[in-house]
């Protein structure tokens, strides 16, 4: 009773055990994997910090570019993998040469430029680094500009682009599990990955529907878009999840598929749907 009183009349012993028990940075990535509810819900009462968006992503940059290292470390992935996307770039041209868009010379001029590049790529290098670093954050400030939007003016969430930032960051630790595997997995079956969906590993042409639709069943990107609906409804003060689940799943799949169709009519960019 005394105790109390005593903190009753100084108020600055209850601020110093709250900054005790804040959470740390390890707490919330453990969070993330074992109660992300729990966590996103007890962050939602603190100042949102840099560090928990900016930490999973440099690790994750460092996780992508020493698994793709490995990867392309293996004669026989590296080869499959130059091939197969020089065989997309032939067929990209060929298309360009029977609409009169280009010669046959200059066809076999810049193929034979792409082809060096492609065989020189793959390793640990800076300009990997560098590229993977300025894509990686580049993404992560634009879609979380994108559900910060919907969250603050569609669902009418209390949150802040910070707030944003650190839903979508810090589940990057989960991708980082994800390439991790994604490198086991790739050397076990000596073909190049970049995720784990059924349309990578049945080899399914992700250009056509059908791969579009096996490539969204990924139990890693169901997993990570999960924890970040629930992180963006705890973050953003809602008393149910629901929205957000319907908000970041509808989105996720919503621009897959327009991109998917951009594709076909724009056929540079069937390269990337094959990635």
């Amino acid at each position: 009773m005394t105790d109390e009183l005593q903190n009753q009349d100084n108020p600055e012993v209850d601020l110093d055990e709250e900054e005790e028990l804040e959470l740390s940075h390890t707490d919330k990535l453990v969070g993330v994997f074992t109660e992300p509810s729990t966590i996103f819900a007890k962050m939602a009462h603190s100042a949102p910090k840099a560090i928990d968006w900016l930490i999973p992503a440099l690790i994750l940059i460092l996780v992508v570019n020493l698994a793709s290292w490995v990867l392309m470390s293996n004669p026989n992935i590296k080869y499959a993998t130059v091939e197969k996307q020089m065989a997309m770039v032939e067929k990209q041209f060929n298309d360009a040469i029977a609409a009169g868009q280009m010669t046959q010379d200059q066809a076999d001029q810049q193929l034979e430029g792409i082809r060096e590049r492609m065989e020189e790529a793959g390793g640990f290098g800076v300009q990997n680094v560098i590229g993977s670093l300025i894509f990686i954050f580049l993404f992560l400030f634009i879609i979380a500009g994108v559900y910060f939007l919907c969250a603050k003016f569609i669902l009418k969430g209390d949150g802040t682009y910070s707030h944003a930032l650190v839903g979508y960051g810090l589940p990057f630790y989960i991708s980082v599990v994800q390439w991790i595997l994604i490198a086991i997995l790739g050397l076990m079956m000596e073909k190049s990955m970049q995720d784990l969906s059924l349309a990578t590993l049945m080899d399914a042409d992700k250009a056509t529907f059908v791969g579009w639709l096996l490539a969204k069943v990924d139990i890693f990107s169901i997993w990570i878009y999960s924890v970040i609906a629930i992180a963006y409804a705890k973050l953003f003060k809602s008393e149910s999840t629901t929205p957000y689940f319907i908000m970041i799943f509808g989105l996720w799949i919503g621009f897959s598929l327009l991109f998917f169709l951009l594709a076909k009519a724009v056929p540079f960019l069937a390269f990337f749907t094959q990635m």
